[in-house]
């Protein structure tokens, strides 16, 4: 199997990209390949927009490819992300597409566009603590569709969302159809006041309204309110949930860390 890694967003450390070349040469069961592009540096991001656009669209229409991981999170996919679903080259749609946090913007644009996504740890997590657990994850599922590495307790068809990234994508060309699914939400280094304010955004949509039920994965690093918000995460998603008449299905096993689940967009992919 030919893994391609790309970066739509933020530059990936050549560490990181050593150490998950190493895991998958040990394991021997695939060819992995990091485009060039995922080392550019401009400004913020890894490359200049048509610079990683070109990338992704490069690997698309690649017929040799069997899987698109997406390097990292940070900032940026959703700039290059309608572009990349114009005029989708065949080859697209026989690849399986991999990440979360940021690249949850392409994760949602291409299902709607009918490509297989899935949730789950990216090359960068191998720089976190136990993050070659995560890598591994991510390749046994990529590789052999290994069930160990779902989230364990989905109980319907699957989204699962960065918050800050769902919230801004609703009411965009990139909104996918979540009607009767379970939607599994988490977060990292944002204020409670600004959890509360991305869960009455998405909470307010007739699209998450339709929604079976809503999980809340873990949310890390949350940065200190002045003054003190006076409750936690899991009380803010649970408000807004029985405001908005959707079902709190409890806590879920995906974050920013290296114990992220991989989720399939949609239900199993084969």
């Amino acid at each position: 199997m030919k893994i391609a890694v790309v970066a739509p967003s933020n530059t990936l450390q050549r560490e990181a990209a050593e150490r998950v070349q190493a895991i998958a040469d040990r394991r021997g069961d695939c060819e992995l390949v990091f485009h060039a592009q995922c080392f550019l540096s401009d400004g913020h991001f890894a490359g200049a927009d048509g610079q990683r656009l070109a990338a992704l669209r490069e690997v698309m229409a690649d017929p040799s490819v069997d899987a698109m991981w997406f390097a990292r999170g940070g900032y940026g996919s959703n700039r290059i992300a309608e572009a990349a679903l114009a005029d989708l080259p065949q080859a697209a749609a026989s690849k399986l597409y991999l990440g979360y946090s940021d690249s949850g913007f392409l994760l949602a644009g291409f299902h709607r566009a009918g490509l297989k996504v899935a949730h789950g740890p990216m090359p960068r997590d191998i720089l976190r603590d136990g993050g070659e657990a995560a890598v591994s994850r991510s390749l046994d599922w990529l590789v052999r569709r290994d069930r160990s590495a779902l989230e364990p307790d989905i109980q319907a068809p699957a989204f699962a969302f960065n918050l800050t990234v769902l919230s801004c994508l609703l009411g965009t060309p990139l909104e996918l159809d979540l009607a009767g699914a379970e939607l599994l939400l988490e977060e990292v280094s944002e204020h409670h006041y600004r959890i509360d304010r991305a869960m009455f955004h998405v909470t307010a949509s007739a699209n998450v309204r339709a929604v079976a039920r809503i999980r809340l994965g873990r949310v890390g690093d949350i940065l200190a309110n002045d003054p003190v918000w006076g409750g936690d995460e899991l009380a803010i998603v649970e408000d807004w949930c029985a405001r908005s008449g959707i079902a709190f299905g409890g806590r879920a096993d995906i974050g920013h860390d290296a114990a992220n689940r991989v989720v399939p967009f949609g239900g199993e992919i084969s």
